[in-house]
């Protein structure tokens, strides 16, 4: 249903002839490649074949071209055939192809740029933020590009899960722990003051304090430290996790693995233990002290003889401590066993979504990946910006909850999941991202969410006002109709700007860039409302025309069409496709 692919193959086996004909092996073909061009003028499809084939063989691209434009000339679905530059081919597809594509469309209907199922298992880990308050802002544009990222490569054909990593061993859950329990002394009765510096000053701690003291009653406040922080932390633990479930679903995210990290320092760091014997085995393992960090302080760093992992030999700038000198593991070697424990359980392809603070963490976990799995599996480490908020052009930086931070809860009650979602979408991942509360909550075309979800709103539209006019028609069911007769420009534009769905589809999950379904969405919408403003101004190529019923049957099956890919980009998206906007 890949029509790029489609002529892909095409192109391809043209080209075999080619040089079978001319006496040259045909080498691997895996560079050439068929694509929209960049000038729509060009026509509708441009291939690179001759530019990266001729010069390795000693041929002129545009000589090359021309054989292989010869062979395309017969296909009867390509019109003509152009040689632009030194070499590129050019190709105009044949009137007759487009209705006959729009009809795979609507008999695919939501499967419509499906991919095949793969077999590969990929683990896409997202958000994992501390279990210690509310989901912030800064945590929202991860957790949107890591779930698109997840729905995406599951509608492309890959087998995915979604995880997260529950930070629950680190002297953060210790701090989690004391600040509940001032909490708790709290709603007791006691008068607390101000919070000590080093604690969590939230309000999001009194309902824990005062959960606590219903369930324990002044029992705990007597016991040593000793006794009731592993109570406190445990109950802490789960009700910061429970916020951020609730959290992440006014987002409809919803993680299928929630891994704790305690569970690798169980029995002694068992798991953690026997990451590093496996990774010693293999070599990769040894005695030594590491140079002094330049220019800044490095974790874990220690000026003595430590356990370390060689990962230099795999890829990394430095090699890694495992173990510091007095025997305790560093965090690194919690995130080498982690590693291990998802190849253990079949993923080829590890997907981290990371904080761009996070860069530092990229070769590290490339070369984990290379020494646990032998370059069997690969460690993908996708890095988010951060998200500047805005109110009417000024900045916003304090939130009601917690005092210091906007909470992610905060941001989708006042503008609704779905701009939040389509809107961390609307930039690359790396690059900074401002949200403006007013922005996009307007209805106009400089707020992409509104202009995508009112093309499938508007195709509704132009439903309804079908039957009122006497079509038995919805969007949906089959419509019989000429498909032929759609042979305006725009129409044939429309549906060549559908055709591509199948292709983004691909290219974004290929390149992990959920970001450009947003821009394509954006795009057909653009394309569709300029074909519905068109027939203000020409009666006879609106969609809806009572005087001539079968052109409209063959326009509204492409509306059909248009509804339909819409309503798969925004679910990939984790959007709404709404049948009504008010």
């Amino acid at each position: 249903m890949n029509m790029f692919a489609d002529f892909e193959m095409r192109v391809r086996a043209a080209v075999s002839t080619v040089l079978t004909d001319i006496g040259h092996a045909v080498p691997d073909l895996e560079r050439v490649t068929v694509e929209p061009p960049r000038d729509p003028a060009h026509g509708d499809l441009a291939s690179n074949a001759a530019m990266v084939l001729a010069k390795p063989m000693g041929l002129k691209p545009r000589d090359l071209a021309e054989k292989i434009a010869e062979k395309l000339g017969a296909d009867e679905d390509i019109a003509s055939v152009e040689i632009a530059g030194p070499g590129f081919i050019n190709m105009r597809l044949a009137p007759a192809f487009w209705p006959r594509h729009l009809r795979e469309m609507l008999n695919a209907r939501l499967d419509y740029g499906r991919g095949a199922p793969t077999g590969r298992k990929i683990n896409v880990e997202y958000v994992s933020a501390n279990p210690t308050g509310p989901m912030h802002v800064g945590h929202c544009r991860g957790a949107v590009v890591g779930d698109a990222l997840a729905r995406l490569l599951a509608f492309s054909g890959e087998e995915v899960t979604k995880e997260y990593y529950v930070n629950d061993a680190g002297e953060q859950i210790g701090v989690l722990a004391r600040s509940a329990f001032l909490r708790y002394r709290e709603a007791l009765g006691e008068k607390i003051g101000m919070i000590p510096e080093g604690l969590y000053p939230g309000d999001y701690l009194k309902p824990l304090g005062r959960s606590l003291a219903d369930e324990f009653g002044d029992s705990l406040r007597d016991k040593p430290q000793a006794e009731w922080e592993p109570i406190v932390r445990d109950r802490a633990i789960e009700a910061m996790m429970d916020m951020i479930r609730e959290d992440l679903k006014t987002l409809g995210i919803e993680h299928e693995v929630f891994f704790s990290e305690r569970t690798l320092h169980d029995a002694d760091g068992g798991k953690i233990a026997n990451a590093i014997a496996n990774l010693e085995e293999k070599g990769y393992v040894y005695r030594g002290a590491l140079p002094p960090p330049k220019g800044k302080p490095q974790e874990d760093w220690e000026d003595r003889e430590q356990t370390l992992l060689r990962s230099t030999a795999v890829g990394d700038d430095q090699d890694r401590p495992l173990v510091k000198s007095n025997g305790l593991y560093t965090y690194f070697a919690a995130d080498v066993a982690y590693f291990r424990d998802k190849y253990e359980r079949g993923f080829s392809e590890m997907i981290f979504v990371l904080g761009a603070d996070h860069s530092g963490y990229v070769k590290r976990l490339e070369a984990v990946a290379k020494a646990i799995s032998g370059g069997t599996a690969k460690a993908t480490a996708i890095l988010c910006q951060l998200v500047k908020l805005y109110r009417d052009g000024a900045p916003v930086k304090m939130s009601k909850r917690s005092g210091d931070f906007v909470t992610l809860a905060e941001v989708v009650e006042e503008v609704g999941r779905d701009p939040v979602r389509f809107m961390m979408l609307y930039r690359k991942s790396d690059a900074p991202l401002d949200f403006d509360f007013q922005k996009v909550t307007e209805q106009s075309k400089d707020n992409p969410v509104f202009y995508v979800q009112y093309a499938h709103a508007r195709a509704h539209s132009i439903f309804r006002q079908a039957r009122e006019t006497g079509f038995d028609v919805s969007i949906g069911a089959p419509i019989e109709a000429d498909l032929n007769l759609l042979r305006d420009e725009g129409e044939t534009g429309l549906i060549a700007k559908l055709a591509e769905f199948p292709r983004v589809v691909q290219s974004a999950a290929n390149a992990r860039e959920p970001h450009r379904l947003a821009f394509y969405l954006y795009d057909l919408a653009s394309a569709f409302h300029a074909q519905y403003n068109r027939g203000k101004d020409l009666p006879q190529l609106r969609f809806v025309n009572p005087s001539a019923p079968e052109s409209s049957l063959a326009r509204l099956a492409l509306v059909d069409a248009v509804a339909t890919v819409v309503r798969s980009g925004l679910d990939i998206i984790g959007a709404q496709a709404p049948e009504e906007m008010r």
